[in-house]
């Protein structure tokens, strides 16, 4: 057997062993860019790529399966394998250059990867501060535009059965002019809950993450929390993307064999006004199967629901993990919003991978043959290639994306039943009614200095009056679909027809172990049918940020 194919099996033995007290790696850019060419050189198996975010045995164990390719030897190759092997090091048995010669009072960072660590077979605990500064300036306001966010980050296990998470940081931010404008109409912070007002045109919040994983048998992980998921291999998803503010959820995640089962319990916010009160709760239950029909082909299917009962009940049914969920609603007579789709992903020679989603709605056959433009055939499409170390550049990754979604797609008659929490879309930011295209490209050329740039080409219809619900051509999910004009002749950019161009450069160094300087330029012009839409903006910005990913508002 060759040593690289004997390492895998032991691997897979190790990270089986440690699965109980599985950890999952934060959602963040610059660590999963790494974590995905890594999966499309290897098809690992046992890492199901769909359902994010992905538990540290699994990336533990490609990051081995990287380091035993001695085929890959560059500086930057190297230097990606050691972060992800450093960054999960509770979970492999390598441990590569991670002691640091700069130790404080003799218990502070024995290692680079952490402020504080301790380890026993009983207990691990990783400590981390987070701190995100970023001073900037756009053309449509007045003033320094910044962020300014402290906290702490904890993470560990317990007997090795018990995992667990905590994510705790205080933000004063204020925006540029664009990213204002979505805060007026939707009265939300992007990607947050509560806020409060800061200093003229300034938001103030509290950030709070966490979760607790138990590993209820071999093969299947319970975890309790408040967070984010992400559903798909794009950089947007139509399924279900990172976008919204935390959620309190529980996950039951089922892998053995070829397979991977994910059953996702979810308590949303229904609707939020600035007021003290208790907001009104809804639920969504979802359900999403990944099959390995190749170690390079993966298809998953899904369902999910959106429901509210009032005073916050929650429908007892839908908690049978392997049930059609649509049967279950029909059958209690609900008008819960249930959606339905596929995704897949293919990864070609160890370069190239393809990948899409489809989500249906609603739809009728005869309608869309009819060609008449219903309203009610609402489905979003997703199709997008990844091609790392293009044209043979090492550490050069392309990546392509088209997404399509019609009107009227996501909303529904009552805030307790649409796709949204707390007022923010739970799939592609702009909602629906919209065309796009997405270019990026990534470079490496140093070990700890990569280079990003974005083009994002948008085609979206906007409602006139963008707060009344009455004026809805089917892009704002947050609007019910019963204030629609009529039944009939809908396209892509009905509305206030706007093509929207976003583009983005960042140059990314990594001063030192997870603490990067940004410099970041964005342009941003919108040009639209209705004069009174059209913004041209520009901004500027530098950050520095330990422990904690790049904040984007890419809409």
């Amino acid at each position: 057997m060759k040593p690289i194919y004997t390492l895998l099996f032991l691997s897979l033995a190790f990270s089986f062993s440690v699965l109980g007290q599985d950890a999952t790696v934060p959602l963040s850019a610059d660590v999963y860019r790494v974590i995905d060419r890594y999966h499309i050189k290897y098809n690992t198996e046992n890492l199901h790529t769909s359902f994010k975010p992905y538990g540290r045995a699994r990336v533990a164990t490609l990051a081995e399966t990287a380091e035993q390719d001695l085929s890959s030897q560059s500086g930057v190759d190297q230097y990606n394998k050691e972060f992800l092997l450093n960054d999960n090091w509770n979970y492999t048995r390598y441990d590569r250059n991670n002691t640091s010669r700069r130790t404080f009072l003799k218990y502070f960072q024995e290692r680079k990867s952490d402020f504080y660590s301790y380890e026993s077979p009983e207990f691990t605990l990783r400590v981390n501060p987070v701190v995100g500064l970023q001073a900037g300036k756009d053309n449509e306001t007045d003033g320094l535009r910044y962020i300014n966010s402290r906290g702490v980050q904890v993470e560990g296990s317990l007997d090795e059965k018990l995992g667990f998470y905590t994510f705790l940081a205080e933000n004063q931010m204020k925006f540029p002019g664009w990213v204002n404008n979505r805060i007026v109409r939707d009265t939300v912070v992007p990607h947050e809950g509560y806020w409060k007002d800061f200093k003229g045109d300034g938001y103030d919040f509290f950030t709070a993450r966490g979760y607790i994983n138990y590993a209820a048998t071999k093969h299947i992980s319970v975890m309790l929390g408040h967070d984010r998921h992400f559903i798909g291999n794009g950089f947007r998803s139509l399924i279900l993307s990172d976008y919204s503010a935390p959620y309190f959820f529980l996950k039951l995640q089922t892998q053995v064999w070829k397979l991977q089962y994910t059953n996702l319990y979810a308590e949303l916010t229904a609707d939020h006004e600035r007021r003290d009160q208790l907001y009104p709760k809804k639920y969504m239950a979802l359900h999403h199967l990944s099959v390995n029909l190749l170690p390079n082909l993966n298809v998953g299917i899904f369902e999910s629901t959106i429901f509210g009962r009032g005073y916050g009940r929650f429908e007892l049914q839908y908690l049978n993990p392997i049930i059609f969920y649509r049967a279950v609603e029909q059958g209690l007579g609900s008008q819960d919003n249930a959606l339905l789709g596929a995704d897949f992903k293919w990864n070609i020679y160890n370069r190239v991978q393809l990948y899409g989603q489809f989500v249906l709605d609603e739809f009728l056959l005869s309608e869309i043959k009819a060609g008449n433009g219903w309203w009610g055939n609402k489905y979003a499409i997703q199709a997008g290639a990844k091609y790392i170390d293009a044209f043979g550049v090492s550490n050069l990754d392309l990546h392509g994306e088209i997404n399509v979604v019609r009107p009227f797609t996501y909303q529904h008659e009552s805030p307790a039943n649409n796709y949204q929490h707390y007022q923010q879309p739970l799939a592609h930011p702009l909602g629906a009614n919209l065309a796009e295209a997405i270019a990026i490209v990534r470079y490496q050329p140093l070990p700890k200095l990569t280079f990003t740039g974005k083009a994002i080409l948008t085609r979206y219809g906007q409602d006139p009056e963008p707060r009344n619900p009455a004026s809805n051509f089917g892009g704002n999910v947050l609007k019910p679909y019963d204030t629609r004009a009529g039944d009939y002749g809908y396209s892509i950019g009905d509305g206030v027809t706007t093509n929207q161009l976003y583009g983005e450069a960042s140059l990314s160094y990594q001063l030192l172990y997870n603490m990067h300087l940004d410099v970041t330029q964005i342009l941003r012009r919108v040009d639209a049918n209705d004069n009174a839409f059209d913004q041209n903006s520009a901004f500027t910005a530098f950050t520095l940020r330990w422990n904690m990913p790049q904040r984007s508002h890419d809409f």
